[in-house]
C-alpha cells in the first residue's frame, strides 16, 4: 500500500516540477479551438457573400386594394391588409412545407409554389374574428378550415382556440363549401395574391438567411452584435 502511495506522490511531484506539459496542452487546445473558429468564420463569410449575390425576382405589387403591412418582413405580423366595408381583412403567409411535414419536398424551389394562408376577417365591436386557413397555389386556392378566434386587442395576434374549432371543412356539404369560397373570393382572397406573396416570401427568406449567417458569425467571433443584426 505504501508503495502505491509513494509512487503516486512521485508522479504528482514530477508534474509539479514540470508544468510545461500542462501549458503545452492548454496552448494546443487553444490553437485547435482558434483554428476551428477561423474555419467556421471563413465558411460563414463565403456563404454570406454568395447569398448576397442572389438575384431577386421582379418586384410585384399586391392586388388592389390590399396594402403591405409595414415591418412585416421582420415580424410575424400580417403581410397584407384591406378594408371591405367595415371589415378588416388580414393576410398572413408561410410556406405550406413549413406546416405539412414533407410538403413541397419534390419542388426545386423548396416548396415556395405552395403557400399557406391564414386569413382573418374582423369587425368593429366584436371580440371574435372569422378565421380561414387556406392553401394557395398559382392557379387555385383551397380552404382547409374555418373557425372563430379571439384577438389580443393590443398585438392583433390570434389566440389559439380552446373551444370547439368547427367541423372538418371537407365534411361540409358542397353548397356550403362553395359559399365559403365565394365569401373569401368576394374579399379578394384568391389566386391573384399568389405572385406577390411568393415574391415577398423569397425576399423574407433571403433577409433571414443573410441575418442568420451574420449573427452566427458575430457570435463565433466573440464581437458584440450590431444594433441592426
Amino acid at each position: 500500500m505504501w508503495k502505491k502511495v509513494l509512487v503516486g506522490a512521485a508522479g504528482i511531484a514530477a508534474t509539479l516540477r514540470h508544468p510545461c506539459h500542462l501549458i503545452e496542452t492548454r496552448h494546443s487546445s487553444t490553437s485547435i479551438s482558434s483554428a476551428v473558429n477561423s474555419m467556421l468564420l471563413r465558411s460563414l463569410k463565403e456563404h454570406y457573400l454568395e447569398i448576397a449575390k442572389m438575384t431577386f425576382p421582379p418586384k410585384v405589387d399586391p392586388p388592389s386594394p390590399f396594402t403591405i403591412v409595414k415591418g412585416a418582413l421582420d415580424s410575424n405580423s400580417p403581410v397584407l391588409k384591406r378594408m371591405y366595408g367595415d371589415e378588416e381583412i388580414s393576410i398572413y403567409v408561410m410556406r405550406l412545407a413549413n406546416i405539412v411535414p414533407g410538403g413541397g419536398d419534390d419542388d426545386d424551389n423548396n416548396g415556395i409554389d405552395q403557400l399557406f394562408l391564414h386569413v382573418d376577417v374582423s369587425k368593429p365591436g366584436q371580440k371574435d374574428s372569422l378565421n380561414f386557413l387556406c392553401g394557395l397555389y398559382e392557379d387555385a386556392i383551397g380552404i382547409h378550415s374555418v373557425s372563430m378566434r379571439t384577438k389580443f386587442e393590443t398585438s392583433g395576434y390570434l389566440v389559439t382556440p380552446s373551444q370547439y374549432n368547427g367541423p372538418v371543412f371537407e365534411d361540409l356539404d358542397e353548397r356550403m363549401r362553395d359559399a365559403f369560397h365565394n365569401y373569401i373570393d368576394e374579399r379578394g382572397v384568391n389566386e391573384s395574391l399568389f405572385k406577390f406573396l411568393q415574391a415577398w416570401l423569397y425576399v423574407k427568406d433571403h433577409r433571414h438567411l443573410m441575418r442568420w449567417f451574420k449573427t452566427v458569425g458575430v457570435f463565433v467571433d466573440g464581437k458584440k452584435p450590431a444594433k441592426d443584426a
